[in-house]
């Protein structure tokens, strides 16, 4: 692997801490230290600004604005939609003798930054050293109420060292943050309160609108400019004593404008007069405990290494937990989530083939959710769908609201990753949960369409009478333009193969339902047959020992040594010219290994073990999704010290700025890989069969693993060690499960494997 570890970060089991503070390093922690409960976003910036290097960003989930584009070809976007900056309600300003508070200006010692995952706050303490010799300790904490999405709070406790005497505060939200890749502000106030901290704002073009007020508990001034309100208050410090100022804020974004929004915004803000600071601060705690009690992964490993290990799954845990839990259908889940505005906040395909399985497996209903915001965003596929001169329905490359905002169209027109990830889903959502109804009431009209549009662009071989994609670009993105990608072949097999089985079951066990779904979609009796047509006769090119070909004509493609490229090259797109990437065998993620992972049963060790070998040495990493599943495999095929890099890799690779690029915002597809990482790799879990399959490899440098999992309304507890594995039933009846290979029982009493 070419990438090396950038460290920073204290390692500790539960908490990222930052002691002392480096300017340079400012932005990469601001995306570690970010904050969400799903609806509300923010990242780690100094609460009081400054000179110091930041990206201000403060957002809620579904907030977009509209962007037109040249008029180009047909199928190329000409309409784009991106996440701005929303209301900033840390904003404050601070001030003694005359000197403003500023960490790029002033002087302060005992800087210490903390992420604390079991409360889900973040706190930041130093000592300001004033022009006059004063010594004020400050101390501030924040966090995102993760029962109520709307709410949000502060606190800043002041504690004079070396002196009495006031202290100048201001405190309040603006609609000012500019979004730093366009250089501009998109809001407009609509209103705002003369007597309270309350303000409502329009964006420019996507007409959305949003009310934020917040309670400070200190008496003042209430003021405004042009995009601000807030409160001037004067504080009288006694020395060694502290005191606190209590923020507690709510932002309101749900379709609503004008009067009828102001009127739920102030009956929310009533409702936060209701509960202090602390009592929401116990409801965070008991929040995260439950999360902890559920999905918590323990590794027992000796040394810093082990504690770094640790550290890096609990992060990645606890930034899907506040990521997304299912809150609403109209959310999906951002490449960056709400961290960053790197990739336009936009959610790609890697939502339901690789941050899917981390809800399937401690939240499901979060998974239901996901997929019902595909659902619902289907009148969008077919339209796309209809731009590319196809039937049926393709989903988005990129997107915040079903629309395709991709205006590259060598991803947006040739990538149909998307929508064989939803199949993907659908099907990978029934296995783990038993939900059929979700597939016969929504999940089959989403495949039917699906099944359309694959056929629709499909094409047979005249010289071989085989079916294929001719003209796409696969995972990888290296390469572009090919005929007969392995993966967007192999997924569209499947996917069609079960949108027949889906629709054909339809048609026997629920007859009514096949014939409300026949009317509404004008479903043909030839249709499914011929899907199964052009299943049955896809093309995977292999060799005759089972070397799948990437695409057509890779074989031949130039080599490169991946290894020989320096570190201060990556990431590529930003130091290589655009065409030269593509002229060699050179892979950024996984392609050919990636459904080896997604329908892993389907193949042998043999044939994972050829193209895994093949293909490692010629995979550069660029993706963010791409160690994790090199892990696995490598795990399943013995090769334990490459799984534990990858694996150090995929769960470090924000906190240890793997790819020198955190600064933009954290790898959320990394993040959700990582857990699935220790499941399927470490304890060996394959999903894609008709009931579990463990296969624990416990790595040498490790003691313990423990984890659990829910499957199909159980929760299921894995403790592993050296010599065995303990199975037991928390919750739920009991399960079968094969475990090496043989079918075993699991109760509630237990049941110990030992190590093969």
């Amino acid at each position: 692997m070419a990438k090396v570890a950038d460290r920073y970060f204290l390692a500790d089991p539960w908490k990222v801490i930052e002691r002392g503070f480096d300017p340079a390093y400012a932005r990469v922690s601001e995306s570690v230290f970010s904050l969400s409960n799903e609806t509300l976003g923010v990242r780690g910036y100094f609460d009081e600004g400054g000179a110091v290097d930041s990206l201000r960003g403060s957002y809620v989930n579904g907030v977009y604005e509209r962007e037109e584009l040249p008029k180009s070809y047909r199928g190329i976007v000409d309409q784009s939609h991106f996440m701005i900056p929303v209301a900033d309600w840390l904003k404050t300003g601070i001030s003694l003798d005359g000197e403003t508070l500023d960490l790029g200006a002033v002087r302060f010692e005992e800087f210490v930054r903390e992420l604390d995952m079991r409360t889900g706050t973040l706190t930041r303490s130093f000592v300001w050293h004033t022009k006059t010799d004063k010594q004020l300790r400050l101390t501030f904490l924040r966090f995102t109420d993760m029962r109520y999405g709307e709410r949000a709070y502060q606190r800043i406790v002041f504690e004079p060292l070396n002196f009495s005497g006031p202290v100048e505060l201001t405190s309040g939200i603006g609609f000012d943050t500019e979004h730093e890749g366009r250089s501009a502000c998109f809001w407009n106030v609509t209103r705002r309160s003369p007597d309270a901290c309350a303000i409502q704002a329009r964006t420019l073009s996507s007409g959305q609108e949003v009310y934020a007020a917040a309670l400070i508990s200190v008496p003042g001034a209430y003021m405004e400019d042009e995009r601000t309100v807030f409160l001037h208050a004067v504080l009288p410090l006694t020395e060694g004593t502290p005191l606190s100022v209590d923020k507690r804020v709510t932002v309101v974004f749900n379709g609503m404008e004008g009067d009828k929004l102001w009127q739920i915004g102030q009956a929310a803000l009533s409702q936060l007069e209701c509960a202090s600071l602390d009592e929401a601060l116990a409801a965070q705690e008991a929040y995260w405990a439950e999360h902890w009690r559920i999905s918590d992964v323990e590794i027992n490993a000796p040394g810093e290494s082990g504690s770094e290990e640790q550290q890096g799954i609990r992060f990645c845990s606890f930034q899907m937990a506040q990521t997304y839990n299912g809150g609403s259908v109209r959310h999906n889940i951002g490449a960056k989530g709400l961290t960053g505005e790197a990739y336009n906040g936009h959610a790609f395909w890697d939502t339901e083939a690789c941050c899917l399985p981390f809800y399937l497996f401690t939240n499901p209903r979060a998974a239901r959710s996901l997929l019902m915001f595909r659902y619902n965003t289907l009148p969008q596929a077919l339209n796309r769908a209809k731009m590319l001169d196809c039937e049926g329905a393709c989903y988005p490359v990129a997107t915040l609201n079903g629309d395709e905002a991709c205006s590259l169209w060598q991803h947006a027109s040739l990538q149909f990753q998307p929508s064989t990830a939803v199949a993907y889903g659908i099907w990978h959502y029934a296995l783990v949960t038993g939900d059929e109804a979700f597939v016969r009431d929504y999940g089959a009209e989403m495949l039917l369409q699906i099944a359309r549009f694959l056929v629709s662009r499909a094409a047979k071989d005249p010289l071989t009478g085989e079916y294929g994609f001719f003209g796409v670009m696969g995972p990888d993105e290296f390469h572009m333009m090919v005929n007969n990608n392995a993966y967007t072949n192999y997924m569209g097999k499947r996917s069609l193969a079960y949108a027949a089985d889906v629709i054909e079951s339809m048609k026997t066990e629920t007859p009514e339902l096949f014939r409300i779904l026949q009317i509404k979609t004008e479903l043909r009796e030839e249709e499914v047959s011929f899907w199964r047509e052009v299943a049955d006769r896809m093309a995977l090119p292999a060799t005759e020992e089972g070397l799948i070909e990437q695409h057509d004509g890779y074989f031949r493609l130039p080599h490169i040594d991946i290894h020989a490229i320096p570190v201060a090259e990556f990431p590529l797109y930003n130091h290589w010219s655009y065409d030269r990437i593509y002229r060699t065998d050179m892979i950024k993620q996984p392609d050919v290994l990636m459904f080896l992972y997604l329908y892993n049963s389907s193949f042998s060790l043999k044939e994972k073990r050829i193209n895994y070998e093949f293909y490692e040495p010629r995979t550069i990493h660029e993706s963010s999704l791409s160690p994790a599943i090199h892990s696995i495999l490598a795990a399943e095929l013995g090769r334990m010290d490459e799984a534990c890099d990858f694996f150090g890799f995929a769960t470090r690779l924000d906190l240890d700025n793997y790819n020198r690029n955190t600064r933009e915002g954290l790898h959320t597809t990394s993040i959700a890989m990582a857990w699935v990482n220790i499941v399927y790799g470490f304890a060996g879990l394959r999903s894609d069969g008709g009931c579990l399959r463990f296969a624990p490899r416990l790595p040498s440098r490790w003691k313990r693993l423990r984890f659990s999992l829910t499957w199909q309304g159980r929760v299921l507890e894995v403790d592993m060690n050296r010599e065995q594995t303990r199975f037991t039933l928390k919750q739920g009846e009991p399960m079968e499960a094969l475990i090496y290979g043989k079918l075993c029982d699991i109760g509630a009493e237990g049941l110990n494997v030992p190590v093969m």
